[in-house]
């Protein structure tokens, strides 16, 4: 079946990102079911996605085979507490985090089964990159979260690779395609960083931890679409109206891993259009590996306005004394899975050979 039939059956149409003659459609599509692997996901993120991501890895390792983390600190660390997530996981003003203390955490979520098992941690695969340069989050986090993954993985030396890059700020760096039509003011500077948080290294990172986290993966180069697709089935606190998704034409068939890309603060569409969606180079990998890319969106609020994804514990109840937010019972969290649920789920892909 072509592409284009594909995309009908469970895509209203391809949305131009970044473009004010985006097609317009009544309305956006939901999220498909693409019969997609079930054993090697990733999930992978920068600054608070980043701290998102190892949330999800830890919540659920058994569904990850790999995670991905640029300028974020170690798991745990807001407690949630937004005045612990400010001066302690992004300054150290009252010193380091605690190690001890969040492997209690943890051990804690355990007994109560609402983490994963320590036997699906130490099977992960982790790839941890931070700016030594970075103002945001101090370099000092990005190593005790290498730290705290040496502690848990079976084997670090096999397992993490661990990246401190001199003279490099808070953000993603990019090597951007010679064709690129975006305007050079969108990226950072590589040193001080940039209202994109797309740092202009020349470093192909989203490759380097792809290649990390799948070193098995052959390459199996196809054309690829960027698609948007309707977010309120998963629609929780915090959550944007729309999310995005990056699919290769060899992904159609089912069986291709995904990778769920989480966003920094300042970093979603709304704030800086495609350029995360578009440009990170996730893409790039994925159409030459077959691999689906799964971009949610979080919004800006009140209670979280820069756009944030849920590390401090905003998106739960108040009346919460420990808001349960870095566990299976965190309400992003909870709504992150059912979106890979359901790309994992083969019910499209029946209807389709029905049909």
């Amino acid at each position: 079946m072509g592409m284009a039939v594909r995309q009908r059956r469970w895509m209203a149409a391809l949305i131009v990102l970044g473009s004010s003659a985006a097609h317009a459609q009544e309305e956006t599509p939901g999220l498909p079911a693409l019969a997609a692997a079930s054993d090697q996901a990733s999930v992978v993120g920068v600054s608070s996605g980043g701290y998102m991501a190892t949330q999800l890895a830890v919540a659920w390792p058994e569904r990850f085979s790999g995670l991905g983390v640029l300028a974020a600190g170690p798991w745990g660390c807001a407690q949630g507490a937004l005045s612990t997530a400010l001066n302690q996981c992004m300054m150290t003003r009252r010193g380091l985090p605690s190690l001890d203390e969040l492997a209690q955490r943890r051990e804690r979520y355990a007994e109560m089964e609402q983490v994963g098992s320590q036997e699906a941690l130490r099977q992960l695969r982790a790839f941890v990159w931070h700016g030594a340069s970075d103002e945001t989050i101090s370099p000092a986090l990005g190593d005790l979260l290498a730290q705290q993954w040496q502690r848990w993985l079976a084997d670090p030396e096999q397992q993490l690779r661990f990246v401190q890059r001199d003279n490099t700020g808070h953000g993603w760096p990019v090597a951007m395609p010679n064709d690129a039509s975006l305007d050079p003011q969108s990226l950072g500077d590589c040193h001080n960083g940039g209202a994109s948080h797309l740092l202009a290294c020349g470093d192909d990172v989203a490759g380097e931890m792809q290649a990390w986290l799948y070193p098995e993966r052959e390459a199996n180069a196809s054309e690829g679409e960027l698609l948007a697709f309707d977010q309120s089935d998963f629609a929780v606190k915090g959550f944007a109206d729309t999310g995005y998704l990056f699919v290769p034409e060899a992904c159609e068939a089912g069986g291709c891993p995904v990778t769920v890309a989480l966003h920094g603060c300042q970093m979603n569409a709304e704030t800086i259009g495609d350029t995360f969606v578009r440009y990170s180079g996730l893409n790039r990998w994925a159409a030459e590996h077959a691999q689906v890319v799964l971009y949610p969106q979080a919004e800006s609020s009140m209670a979280n306005p820069q756009a944030c994804w849920d590390w401090w514990g905003f998106a739960e109840s108040t009346w919460q004394i420990n808001p349960l937010h870095d566990t299976r019972e965190g309400t992003q969290v909870k709504a992150l899975m059912a979106m890979l649920d359901q790309l994992q789920s083969a019910q499209a892909n029946e209807a389709a050979t029905a049909d």
